[in-house]
């Protein structure tokens, strides 16, 4: 039997290859910020019905839930999968960039997921989070803060609900997908208005560029979502990659052992003693 499935961030990466999978043999409510992807993802399947979103906008939030409303009555999986990056030096980063980066990977989707919760009694919510949600990794911050906060509110709504609805966060570690390019555009400004930290911005953009090139396949998150889709007991948390394992096991030291380790490659980097992130 066919399931209905809604997803965000479904244009590029990981969202888009979850909707070309999921709608071989399934229903896929997909959502995308660019109007012109419609017709891309109409042409991949008969079974994806695109609708707009803008995660930071909450009457278009309204709309695409309405819109879903309207055509069906249950959803057996929500994948909340749009998200984007907010990078630079917190000396300099406006409380108004801050603002966007939780709007988008935290407010919007909860906003989205409780306006879909009558549909989704039965089912289930995966989250896209990140290896980042452990918070280890400087110049991020808020990116790294708001997939902490997605988990720990999400998890929270886990435990309160009295609808029978179970929630999932898949943590990749690094895929081969467009945020990275994407992430250096949108922050362009920022990285520019780094001042003194001008080593450290150039290893960021160079590293983001690696990443794209040479991340783990996308098709790795795919089946660990499908196995969590699957799974009649699923794990709260999967971390996909053993950078994501890595960091996750690196968390758990004392914080103040992490800050040591970090600054010391912080410095490497900014003495130009570091060669990760160059082609």
């Amino acid at each position: 039997m066919s399931k209905v499935y809604i997803i965000t961030g479904a244009a590029s990466g990981i969202g888009r290859a979850l909707t070309e999978y999921f709608s071989k043999d399934n229903i896929v409510y997909a959502g995308v910020r660019r109007t012109e992807a419609f017709s891309e993802l109409e042409k991949v399947s008969k079974n994806i019905v695109p609708f707009y979103i803008d995660l930071c906008n909450d009457e278009s939030i309204l709309k695409a839930s309405e819109f879903i409303k309207s055509k069906v009555n249950k959803a057996d999986t929500l994948i909340n999968g749009a998200g984007c990056v907010v990078a630079g030096a917190m000396e300099s980063i406006s409380v108004k960039e801050l603002r966007r980066q939780f709007d988008t990977n935290v407010f919007g989707h909860i906003e989205f997921t409780q306006q879909l919760l009558e549909l989704l009694d039965g089912g289930r919510i995966i989250n896209i989070s990140s290896m980042a949600s452990y918070g280890i990794f400087p110049f991020i911050a808020p990116y790294c803060a708001s997939k902490r906060t997605m988990d720990i509110l999400f998890n929270s709504m886990l435990m309160e609900t009295k609808r029978n609805i179970k929630v999932i966060s898949v943590k990749p570690g690094v895929i081969a997908t467009p945020l990275w390019g994407k992430s250096v555009e949108q922050n362009t400004s920022l990285i520019k208005d780094c001042s003194g930290y001008e080593a450290e911005m150039e290893y960021l953009v160079n590293n983001a560029y690696k990443n794209g090139k040479n991340g783990a396949p996308v098709s790795m998150v795919v089946e660990t979502v499908i196995k969590a889709d699957n799974a009649k007991n699923p794990k709260l948390i999967y971390t996909v990659g053993k950078d994501a394992l890595a960091a996750r096991c690196v968390s758990k030291l004392p914080q103040a052992l992490i800050n040591k380790i970090i600054k010391s490659k912080v410095r490497k980097i900014s003495r130009g003693d570091s060669k990760e992130g160059r082609d």
